[in-house]
């Protein structure tokens, strides 16, 4: 009776039809996602391009995004390991195979070229790492090589069980022999290995319940040597001459199938029998590997390992605890945390910034709780709002088991060389390292300082040149001939439309319209762009410019503000995009025309260049803290003269970080009446996001101030009112605190009021002003020791800030933008009848 043929055409449309619909439940996950598979492949075989053409058709019809990327015959091989390089980093692509031989007039090492396929995308399994793990029988962690996956699919289709079978496997490649023993092994079959040279090749034929065979001769196994009732899978694809054939050949299997069939109870076809499964294995794996990827990717699935603090009495200083403490590298903080190795830009082993393609990929996942820390009226002490918002985050995740990050601003040399100092936090509650939290970072404020200056170098030099030059000069300066022809760029048909002309040949420009457009015609006296440096500079704070003869005759006076006050900073920190930023940047006023126009840097023709210079910047810088959170750092505008607050960008990428159940925890600078409202008001109104919680910080030393208590200079011995116990003066000064309850509440957010203890303080004293402070309207108040402790030390607070979450609230904004402010309501009179008169 002849054996049963096994299709490996329907078999595979079958797992093909199954993949479908795992792609299709994918994709009802997040519209956006599609397993990806890249095929590279070296020079322009034949045979390479007909596999891989039923590769990406396959790949097409179960949806799966294929790409087949061609490197020349010319390729060298550190030219086809740079692009597997860019292939591995590359998050969007899940399976990648090195398409075999590689066809390349150089010699290229192809075990080399095989081992650097990132063991997690070898959808091929030809890698050494899933090799071993095959070999060990770790099926379950590894990618099975395709051909062998594909056989042991068809023995299953057969129902007859593999275990305690007798199987013959003849052939040893990497590819097929060798793997296909380890399965057949695996499977707890009793498996022998044989090739050309083996002795009495015919016996052990015999007496195999399973053969498989992948020795690459034509026919080679006899049919009279093929066990009664065998399985027989066929790997073989052989070329013989055939008359009958339009090609002169036909293609036939290892085992001469005509007689094998008479012995055998099951057998592959060639073609027809493995070659189809092979196909269907590869897509199988690129979609195994696609889930794996998303498993691994959960929103909040993070594996952070903390690091121990070795708490030391008295406490040092906070360079020393900084230094003492060896940070994670943060290419694994990253990794702990979720993010991908193509969305982490290294700067150094201590920092990175993280793309903004993190975004786009996690866009869909709920965000976690947004808390944001602020304080009462600052004192010259200062109340210690960055050294508890670390702590907090401290205490959340090494101590509460959290998913939490911090994000805050980045300090400005201005106050970190002045009595101020650096903003890393303090104590036991730090970022680290604080030598570059503090110095440059990874240079966002020089970027501002370029940028910003410019501008400033691009409205001087307008006004020059408008001054010196005719009207048709200055036309054919700002378009000049490039191959006998003037064009406009695009920010200069902005303008054009700015001013009402809809042209957009510059010969068609009427006289009239050539001296609007070439004309900003700016006041000096009414420009508001100043330059700007890093520094506390105060002899630069009026200065007289254009004294160069140079300049002829042109000076006016000008001034430097410190970069942090430049509006470049503070446009930083509420974009949303490098599109927005470039639009934010664009409507920039820098000063009015004689006849009263805003003038933009889209009006100078700076804007790309801004956006240029910023493209790094836009990025958030991750470090972490003393107990190996994370943390961006990102922004830096002072409160006083913009909103105060770090940047949109870094709090939205960590909310999606952290999970739905994870939390942010932010830091609005200077006090609640001017940082938090300007959180609120400003920076929630642009992205949109809505504050769970508010952590008002305050200190027995700040309230006795406020309560009229004596002045005090930094870095000068505190009065004994500061040093002593002195309730009556606490209480007086809990009105500060009590405002600031009051303030948060009109918001409608849950407020937790934290006393940040000194050593100073008594039992008593704190425990009054966390008995005003809930009497007062807060959700909760605690008192802290962060500062010498650590998280350990802000665990209730951490506590309280959890229970104040889930709280109810009613989150609004205390005003409305269509509202005209009455300053400027004035302003518009005053311009009215000094219009009139």
């Amino acid at each position: 009776m002849s054996a049963k043929i096994i299709s490996g055409k329907e078999v595979s449309a079958q797992v093909r039809k199954g993949l479908k619909k795992e792609v299709d439940a994918l994709k009802s996950q997040d519209p956006n996602f599609r397993p990806g598979l890249v095929v590279l492949q070296v020079g322009n075989r034949e045979d390479s391009n007909l596999y891989i053409s039923m590769k990406l058709k396959a790949a097409s019809e179960i949806g799966i995004n294929a790409i087949h990327k061609r490197l020349p015959q010319t390729a060298t091989e550190d030219e086809v390991l740079q692009s597997i390089r860019e292939v591995n980093e590359n998050s969007s692509v899940h399976g990648f195979i090195v398409q075999l031989p590689l066809d390349s007039i150089h010699r290229i090492d192809t075990e080399k070229v095989t081992n650097a396929v990132a063991p997690e995308k070898d959808v091929d399994g030809l890698t050494s790492i899933n090799a071993g793990k095959l070999a060990r029988g770790d099926l379950g962690d590894c990618f099975i090589p395709c051909t062998p996956n594909g056989c042991m699919e068809l023995i299953r289709q057969t129902g007859v069980p593999v275990a305690g079978k007798t199987a013959v496997v003849i052939g040893r490649s990497k590819i097929v022999g060798a793997p296909m023993h380890d399965l057949l092994l695996w499977n707890h079959a009793t498996v022998t290995t044989c090739h050309s040279k083996t002795t009495d090749l015919a016996s052990e034929v015999g007496r195999a319940d399973i053969l498989v065979t992948g020795i690459g001769k034509p026919e080679f196994v006899k049919g009279e040597w093929v066990k009664k009732g065998a399985i027989v899978i066929d790997c073989g694809i052989n070329h013989v001459p055939d008359s009958t054939k339009p090609s002169g050949k036909r293609v036939v299997g290892d085992v001469a199938f005509t007689s094998a069939k008479e012995q055998a109870a099951f057998i592959t076809p060639v073609p027809g029998g493995v070659g189809p499964m092979t196909v269907a294995m590869l897509m199988q794996n690129t979609v195994l590997s696609a889930k794996r990827f998303l498993q691994a990717h959960q929103p909040g699935k993070w594996n952070m390992i903390y690091t121990k603090l070795n708490l030391k009495r008295p406490v040092p200083s906070d360079i020393d605890i900084s230094r003492s403490c060896v940070p994670k590298c943060i290419d694994r903080l990253a990794r702990e945390i979720g993010l991908l190795s193509n969305e982490v830009e290294l700067y150094g082993k201590t920092k990175a910034k993280v793309h903004l393609e993190a975004i786009d990929r996690l866009r869909i996942q709920p965000d976690g709780k947004y808390v944001v820390v602020t304080g009462i009226t600052p004192t010259p002490l200062g109340e210690g709002k960055s050294t508890t918002t670390i702590g907090l985050v401290q205490a959340l995740g090494a101590h509460l088991n959290n998913n939490v990050f911090a994000c805050v601003r980045q300090p400005s040399q201005g106050p970190t060389f002045g009595i101020k100092g650096g903003a890393a936090g303090g104590g036991y509650s730090q970022v680290i390292p604080m030598e570059e939290f503090n110095l440059h970072l990874t240079g966002d404020i020089h970027a501002i300082t370029a940028a910003n200056n410019l501008v400033a170098a691009a409205i001087d030099a307008r006004i020059f040149h408008e001054a010196t030059q005719s009207d048709k000069a200055l036309f054919n300066r700002l378009v000049p001939l490039s191959g006998g022809h003037r064009t406009f760029s695009p920010v200069q048909i902005n303008r054009l439309k700015k001013l009402g002309i809809e042209k957009s040949d510059p010969s068609t420009l009427t006289e009239e319209e050539i001296t609007r457009f070439a004309r900003l015609d700016i006041d000096p006296e009414s420009i508001t762009w100043q330059r700007v440096l890093d520094t506390n500079d105060r002899f630069l704070r009026k200065i007289t410019i254009g004294q160069s003869p140079t300049e002829k005759g042109y000076t006016r006076t000008a001034q430097f503000d410190i970069t942090v006050a430049s509006e470049i900073m503070a446009v930083l920190a509420l974009t949303s995009s490098l599109e927005d930023m470039k639009h934010r940047l664009a409507k920039m006023v820098v000063a009015t025309s004689r006849n009263g126009e805003p003038v933009t840097t889209e009006d100078l023709g700076v804007c790309g260049a801004l956006t240029v210079l910023m493209r790094d910047a836009i990025k958030p810088n991750l470090m972490q803290t003393l107990e190996g959170n994370p943390v961006f750092v990102h922004a830096g505008p002072f409160a006083n003269i913009a909103h105060g607050n770090s940047s949109i960008l870094a709090d939205k990428i960590a909310l999606k970080l952290v999970g739905p159940e994870g939390f942010v925890v932010t830091e609005a600078g200077f006090g609640a009446d001017i940082g938090m409202e300007k959180f609120f008001n400003i920076k929630c109104r642009y992205s949109g996001l809505r504050p769970h919680v508010v952590v008002l910080v305050a200190t027995v030393r700040a309230l006795k101030m406020h309560g009229g208590g004596p002045s005090v200079t930094a870095g000068m011995p505190l009065p004994k009112e500061y040093t002593e116990e002195n309730l009556e003066l606490v209480e007086k000064g809990f009105c500060n605190l009590r405002k600031q309850v009051e303030n948060t509440k009109h918001f409608g957010v849950p407020v937790v009021v934290a006393v940040n203890a000194f050593k100073t303080d008594t039992e008593a004293e704190l425990q009054l002003i966390c008995k005003l402070a809930k009497e007062a309207g807060a959700f909760d108040a605690v008192q802290c020791t962060h500062w010498a402790d650590g998280g350990a030390g802000a665990v209730e607070l951490g506590k309280a800030v959890q229970k104040a979450a889930e709280a109810p609230s009613n989150f609004r904004f205390l005003y409305d933008t269509e509202v005209i402010p009455f300053s400027l309501a004035v302003t518009s009179c005053l311009k009215k009848c000094k219009t009139a008169s």
